[in-house]
């Protein structure tokens, strides 16, 4: 069926997507921008630290196992409403708090209400879009992942130096109450909208049915798949990376390159621009190898495989002193990262059905998340070890190793799990 030229009601949907990702994230990595500040108030180590931030990966992980269930049972209108209005209260609740025990419950309750936000987006993707838009539309609305990195550099150091640390927590937690207005007002299902013109909801379901069917959509069937079991090991391999440029890119570029935190933060918002650009560029890529002539399964596999070798660059970061070579290496890595997301996202709708989708996408995210809660484990204990031998760099060093080597080998990992797919 010819694409419509006189509706396109799915791109409001999908900017609706972007935005609620683009608050997500900000209530996210705020932390990340005040940690220097935070550190000497409450007297954290790296280690303490880093228990905040496997609180949240935790609670994230058991979430999205939870909520991607509940979606799929009480449908994403319903679904991303509940999430957002628990991870909003969970994120202002951040401004007062006054122990490190304290920061740990509310990054816990941040992280269970966060989780709604993929299975949400993923399933509202797989409703309003064709198979062969749906990793642009991924790549759209995982954009807005990136769009808080680049607001935090100037955005935190305005209200921290203005109004106290608290005020950043206090304004970006509002916002999520902004946005449910417009999603309880805006969205619907296409079915049910009023909104949507017919030859856009014929183009919608212009697709044949999944490949992969699943007659029940339970967890014992799901984990009996090995698509299931691909989706799982290329979110647990490569979530904790994009988690560690989130939670410590602004540590390293402090400590490494004395980078003030409490000054606008130009190769912070350069890194992050960089990412916007990844996420809808690998988007666009695996669409462009379906228009060429790629089944589904091989331009997404393609893509991934081009993405997974320009994250290793990363691996010379150690070897400069020069912080924008530092920035452009990191800033390729990133932003291969969000074009790897766009697209291993996109594998989950289209090896399983609708009813499925957010199951998939929550058992991959925990297991993703488990990853982000073992990791920052890790990275804690390695940077105060070589904190204690005044090179804190050297620690940095190895992360950057450990992740430029991640997503080749998820991408293996993923091949051998589905290579005998025909698709």
């Amino acid at each position: 069926m010819s694409k419509p030229t006189t509706a396109n009601y799915r791109y409001t949907v999908v900017a609706l997507l972007f935005f609620a990702t683009t608050i997500n994230y900000l209530d996210r990595q705020v932390i990340g921008y005040l940690k220097p500040v935070l550190e000497k108030e409450f007297n954290w180590s790296e280690t303490d630290y880093g228990h905040i931030v496997m609180a949240f990966s935790t609670a994230y992980a058991l979430g999205l196992l939870l909520f991607g269930r509940v979606i799929d049972a009480i449908g994403t209108k319903l679904g991303y409403t509940i999430s957002i209005i628990i991870w909003s209260i969970a994120a202002l609740l951040h401004a007062i708090v006054r122990t490190t025990f304290g920061f740990g419950v509310v990054r816990a309750l941040l992280g269970a209400g966060e989780s709604g936000n993929f299975p949400a987006a993923i399933k509202t993707v797989t409703e309003w879009f064709p198979k062969n838009e749906r990793a642009v539309a991924t790549g759209i609305f995982n954009a807005g992942a990136n769009i808080g990195p680049v607001v935090l550099p100037f955005l935190v150091p305005f209200l921290l130096n203005t109004y106290g640390w608290q005020s950043a927590f206090i304004v970006t937690g509002a916002l999520g109450f902004i946005w449910l207005v417009c999603w309880i007002t805006m969205y619907e299902i296409p079915a049910k909208h009023k909104r949507i013109a017919k030859e856009e909801l014929l183009y919608i379901n212009s697709d044949a049915e999944p490949v992969a069917q699943v007659e029940k959509v339970s967890w014992a069937k799901l984990f009996a798949i090995k698509q299931t079991w691909a989706f799982i090991f290329g979110k647990l391999l490569t979530d904790p990376i994009w988690w560690f440029f989130l939670f410590w890119l602004p540590s390293y570029f402090s400590s490494t390159f004395k980078l003030d935190l409490t000054k606008p933060g130009w190769p912070l918002a350069v890194i992050y621009s960089a990412t916007t650009i990844g996420s809808i560029g690998g988007g666009y890529l695996s669409s462009w190898f379906i228009k060429r002539g790629y089944t589904p399964y091989k331009a997404r596999k393609t893509a991934m495989l081009i993405f997974a070798f320009c994250v290793i660059p990363v691996v010379m970061a150690q070897f400069t002193t020069n912080m924008w070579v530092a920035v452009a290496l990191i800033s390729l890595a990133a932003a291969s990262h969000q074009a790897w997301s766009a697209n291993i996202y996109t594998t989950a709708s289209d090896f399983f059905p609708k009813q499925a989708v957010s199951s998939v996408i929550g058992i991959g995210g925990m297991a993703g998340a488990t990853g982000g809660i073992l990791f920052p484990l890790i990275v804690g204990v390695l940077l105060d070890h070589y904190k204690a031998l005044g090179n804190i760099t050297a620690g940095y060093n190895i992360l950057f190793v450990i992740s430029g080597c991640a997503y080749l080998v998820a991408w293996l990992a993923m091949h051998f799990l589905t290579r005998n797919n025909a698709r």
